[in-house]
């Protein structure tokens, strides 16, 4: 536990500057190596390359002091020549001259030969070839060419092979690798600088958004300002803008909650106080009976009411949070609701119906939704007057399921059929008791399920004589069950 605790600290202080520095350096550290290996290839190729030739040059001086007389090999060279040819400061020079039986005309008789000297007979280009040998415990290059004359026999020719030794070579490559590593141990330490020193320029917007982020004062929830954002940073600046958007629209939703308790709590229990000073003034039996039982409805009416903004809220935290709609049966969810309130409607003499359409499935939360159709039913029940009719129905229209909710009450015109889904906005003229919630809660509850509330008048009961009255409708869109692969169908599962 002490360990994975530890590694936890070490991941979370890790810097962004850090691990930039160390995908760019790390790189460089790999290749350096790798560098230095191809440098001193090629060193040794450049710095064999004027030797080798010079090497080819001694050979071919070497064979244009060779003759050939009756078919006999002859080497005419001056003594001041070999003199010249083995004068050399550092490097060892030797050569011999051999004929086709492999007897030494002149030079060093253990010179060693090459691997297959037959092959050198096919050499008809008289071509001067290279390669590395050792002798007397010392490495050395070798040029070699096997020479005889066009019409003889190439059996009868002669072997010329000159050695040297490789310090001259050594030296030179190290030389050049010298001049090319030594730099590097100066241009390496100046490049992790200079990266250092890019990075911390090219960090700076980030330093700067942090400094502005700081500077902001505790209730400031503006947007940041995208004018000097590098393109980089644009992604992350837009995702905090919209988190602060949310935490704008939660803050003013919790204000505007506050604001509305406030104001509509203060009246009930402006009331429920008169009416509690009076009782206690009372001195007659009946009198008192009638002042309680007007704090008892006045604490009915504030009980509603605390239901009510507690359900808005709910709601409005709901859309916040945005949580996870499951699929459900909007009818069976409708009849258990429908059933809960039956009795109330028998208390007000309500003809309260409900007409089953089978199973309509949507995306939805059931609490949300319960409260939803209560706050439907209860507004339906409260204006809908003795004798009257309230139905509930769900119906499957295409790609939507419908839910509505008719009434035979007074009835509402088209302008005030959209007012009312508005905060504490009333009807004028109606007898029933509310506290303008109700629909204000069934729109906050449809905008989670991305759903449309409506409210509109009952054109059919008037159509037909009746009393009126209002349907709410609200329309959700429809769920569609993903299609189930079959693991026997190799199209769908891919093992065609």
């Amino acid at each position: 536990m002490r360990n994975l605790r530890t590694r936890a600290n070490t991941d979370a202080q890790r810097s962004l500057f850090g691990e930039i520095l160390d995908w760019m350096l790390a790189p460089l550290l790999f290749v350096w190596p790798i560098s230095i290996a191809l440098t001193h290839y090629f060193a040794n190729n450049v710095a064999s390359f004027p030797y080798d030739q010079a090497l080819r040059e001694h050979v071919a001086a070497i064979s244009r002091q060779v003759s050939f007389i009756d078919g006999q090999p002859r080497l005419a060279l001056p003594g001041l020549a070999e003199i010249f040819l083995r004068s050399d400061e550092i490097d060892n020079v030797y050569f011999h001259l051999l004929d086709g039986e492999g007897r030494l005309l002149a030079g060093d008789p253990e010179l060693p030969l090459p691997k297959s000297p037959a092959e050198l007979a096919g050499n008809e280009h008289s071509e001067v070839l290279l390669r590395d040998d050792e002798y007397r415990g010392q490495t050395l290059r070798v040029a070699y060419l096997y020479l005889h004359q066009p019409e003889a026999s190439p059996e009868r020719g002669v072997l010329i092979e000159v050695g040297e030794t490789t310090e001259k070579r050594s030296q030179l490559a190290n030389k050049i690798i010298a001049s090319v590593i030594l730099p590097q141990f100066v241009i390496i330490p100046l490049a992790v600088v200079l990266v250092w020193f890019g990075l911390s320029q090219g960090l700076r917007p980030l330093t700067r958004l942090r400094n502005r982020i700081e500077a902001r004062r505790e209730a400031d929830l503006s947007p940041i300002a995208l004018g000097r954002v590098p393109e980089e940073l644009r992604p992350l600046t837009e995702a905090f803008n919209s988190m602060l958007a949310r935490m704008q629209q939660n803050v003013t939703a919790q204000r505007r909650f506050i604001a509305d308790a406030a104001h509509q709590m203060r009246t009930p229990l402006t009331g429920l106080k008169t009416q509690a000073q009076l009782a206690m003034r009372e001195t007659d039996p009946a009198e008192l009976r009638h002042a309680l039982r007007q704090i008892l409805s006045g604490a009915d009416r504030a009980s509603h009411l605390v239901d009510q903004l507690l359900a808005l809220a709910r709601a409005e935290a709901s859309d916040q949070s945005q949580q996870a709609l499951l699929p459900l049966d909007l009818d069976h969810l409708l009849r258990d609701v429908v059933e809960t309130w039956v009795m109330r409607a028998l208390e007000k003499c309500i003809d309260l119906g409900y007409e089953p359409a089978g199973s309509v499935l949507i995306q939805g939360n059931a609490f949300l939704l319960s409260e939803m159709i209560n706050n439907l039913l209860d507004n339906a029940l409260r204006y809908t007057p003795t004798d009257g009719r309230v139905t509930a129905r769900v119906a499957a229209q295409g790609d939507y399921a419908v839910l509505e909710i008719e009434d035979s009450g007074p009835g509402i015109s088209e302008e005030e059929a959209v007012k009312v889904f508005d905060r504490f906005y009333r009807v004028e003229g109606t007898d029933g008791e509310g506290s303008g919630l109700g629909l204000a809660i069934v729109r906050e509850i449809a905008e989670v399920h991305r759903a449309a509330a409506s409210l509109r008048p009952n054109l059919r009961k008037a159509a037909d004589g009746g009393q009126g009255g209002c349907v709410a409708r609200i329309v959700f869109p429809a769920y569609r069950a993903p299609p189930r692969v079959s693991i026997t169908d190799p199209v769908q599962t891919g093992f065609a």
